[in-house]
């Protein structure tokens, strides 16, 4: 394939793929407004129907939120290559407006700032810049080949039923599992991400007693006090070298200073790379239920559980890791330790993960006078390169 014919498509279709860009940035999708991630999903639609995409919208089973996005390409047919994405965000419309986050375009900066400019409607918009080039620089590629864009209403919050749908649209089966998070780009290299961390989530209550903290408080059980007996060694579950980490991120307890408080209650996360370190973990938490400490009794319940995406799609990558080399660019394959869509789609095909463009600051969204803070952007000038690579990656791929 002939780089500098893809470049030049990637060139002439950037400006139309950054308008798409402005355009979806500009409704705000937070996962909880079902209206503007459908609203989000309709537009993305619309921009990919001149390219014979046919559109199914499917209910995200998560209350108050919007449908998942299916576009679906059929070409000579077989099993699909399915390019992931989603379409929500984290920013409530209340924060985008008290922040003033919007597109902001800075060329000075080699940056666009704004909602989901990088994380993901920079991942979709770098998608269809990509298809655009396919169905003009290689269109036999791009005519034989089942595509699917899978678009998800909720990734936000990691839940499962958006990989159950995808399973089911795909029937099990796909050729490929591309996911468009955001990709860094480094001294190192370009990244493209191989494997993501697993994650369960825990809560523990402790009940006491309530008692008059000044009269009384020896009749008192104070459900704080035995949480803060507790919860080291659950922070102490995290380890290095078994690449295991635990974030205790929430702790409520009690109702006022004069009164010992009968109830409290801590929540946490730990992610692992290996299954068995997650899994080591969660036999320790689970070990809690049922005990006592300083007189409460403590129940702890796993609240959620995202399996490891553990790699093994060194094959795949190696197509990407030649597309970069064509271009005198170095591909490098990394873990993550965030979660994505990948981990609940990985076992349809090999997968891949972070071919979307170069951004930062994900899930930000103030600004400091100091430029301490600064809000989630994307570098638009790596949509060309970016672009060309997993044309070429794809190229290879269809013809493999």
């Amino acid at each position: 394939m002939n780089i500098s014919i893809l470049q030049a498509s990637a060139e002439r279709h950037l400006p139309a793929a950054l308008s798409l860009l402005k355009q979806w940035v500009g409704v705000n999708s937070f996962t909880a407004n079902a209206a503007g991630v459908d609203e989000v999903a309709r537009q993305t639609a619309a921009a990919f129907a001149p390219l014979g995409f046919e559109e199914e919208l499917v209910p995200c089973s998560t209350p108050g939120t919007g449908h998942h996005l299916f576009l679906s390409r059929r070409g000579a047919g077989g099993d699909p290559i399915i390019l992931v994405t989603h379409s929500d965000t984290v920013f409530p419309p209340e924060e985008e407006k008290q922040n003033d986050f919007r597109w902001d375009e800075r060329p000075e900066e080699g940056r666009i700032y704004g909602p989901g400019t990088v994380d993901n409607k920079g991942g979709t918009a770098l998608i269809w810049l990509i298809l655009q080039m396919l169905r003009e620089a290689a269109p036999e590629a791009f005519d034989r080949t089942h595509w699917m864009v899978a678009a998800n209403a909720a990734e936000e919050i990691i839940g499962d039923d958006f990989g159950r749908a995808t399973a089911e649209r795909c029937h099990h089966r796909a050729r490929a599992v591309l996911v468009f998070e955001g990709g860094p780009v480094d001294e190192r290299g370009w990244h493209i991400v191989t494997s993501r961390k697993g994650r369960s989530t825990w809560r523990l209550s402790a009940e006491g007693k309530a008692a008059h903290a000044g009269s009384k408080h020896h009749e008192g059980i104070n459900a704080i006090d035995a949480l803060a007996c507790v919860l080291p060694a659950v922070a102490a579950q995290t380890n290095a070298e078994a690449e295991r980490t635990v974030n205790i991120g929430l702790i409520q307890g009690g109702t006022v200073v004069n009164r010992v408080p009968h109830e409290a209650f801590a929540e946490w996360e730990c992610r692992a790379t290996a299954p068995a370190a997650l899994q080591q973990a969660d036999d320790f938490f689970a070990s809690l239920n049922g005990t006592a400490a300083n007189g409460a009794r403590l129940r702890a319940e796993r609240t959620g559980i995202t399996a490891a995406w553990p790699g093994g799609s060194e094959s795949l990558f190696q197509l990407w890791h030649e597309a970069a080399a064509q271009m005198d660019l170095t591909a490098i394959s990394v873990p993550r330790g965030g979660l994505s869509d990948a981990n609940h789609l990985w076992h349809l095909a090999p997968t891949l993960d972070g071919l979307g463009p170069y951004g930062n600051n994900a899930h930000c969204s103030e600004r400091s006078a100091d430029g301490s803070k600064l809000p989630e952007f994307v570098e638009p000038g790596t949509f060309v390169p970016k672009a060309v690579m997993n044309a070429l990656a794809l190229v290879k791929l269809t013809t493999a």
